[in-house]
């Protein structure tokens, strides 16, 4: 499997996935499956464990780039909310890598491998030399999570799930939800990183907290 460089943040599903590496880690991303999931390997530059978030779709596919690019060394599966088209590979990924997995409270019931952790807003997830904050963000689903990952020059990463993604917060079914969505959004990730903090969403292309700023007055408007 190539992994690509340099990293442009944009994959398609059955493309090459591609790496970017930041102080302390390095980041591969790959599109899975026809929803063109984003699946995640973030490995400790220093000690080589790794963290895999949303084992999607292709187990096959993860199972080799895993395979490759981190033998051994998966430590953690996180999946980031209950919708289906983001734990299609668990049960596979989980049997293959042997790893541990965790997922939110009020969203582990739906999955098919129950956590072994149970996630909770303010807790920390400790992998090799990286520490990744647990942000739980109410309204696209109960139990959805972002995890923030500051690198070793102090920039965050966020990964955020259907969440976030460039041009608005993720789908939402009521107006209730939306606004659920919308206050965690703003309070716990725009009013808490800087404009240079990348934001690494479920589906789609990267973006950062600056691109986006400026329109969440529109996004509060329109209501999505």
């Amino acid at each position: 499997m190539i992994i690509e460089r340099p990293y442009t943040g944009r994959v398609s599903p059955g493309a090459n996935p591609q790496q970017r590496e930041v102080p302390g880690a390095r980041i591969i991303k790959m599109s899975v499956g026809g929803m063109d999931n984003n699946c995640y390997l973030v490995q400790c530059a220093h000690t080589g464990a790794t963290l895999l978030i949303d084992a999607a779709n292709e187990a096959d596919r993860i199972a080799a780039l895993v395979a490759q690019e981190a033998p051994g060394q998966v430590q953690l599966i996180v999946t980031t909310h209950q919708h289906r088209d983001h734990w299609l590979a668990l049960t596979e990924t989980t049997a293959a890598t042997g790893a541990r997995t965790a997922a939110h409270t009020l969203d582990a019931d739906p999955l098919p491998v129950r956590p072994d952790r149970l996630l909770a807003d303010g807790d920390t997830l400790t992998i090799g030399d990286l520490v990744f904050d647990v942000i739980h963000l109410r309204g696209h689903t109960p139990g959805s999570v972002t995890l923030a990952l500051t690198d070793g020059a102090g920039r965050t990463h966020l990964f955020t799930g259907d969440s976030l993604f460039p041009g608005g917060v993720g789908r939402t079914t009521s107006p209730e939800d939306f606004d659920s969505l919308f206050a965690d959004v703003t309070t716990k990730l725009f009013k808490r990183y800087p404009d240079d903090t990348v934001v690494y969403p479920g589906h789609g292309a990267d973006t950062t907290l600056g691109t986006e700023r400026p329109n969440l007055p529109e996004w509060r408007t329109r209501r999505w």
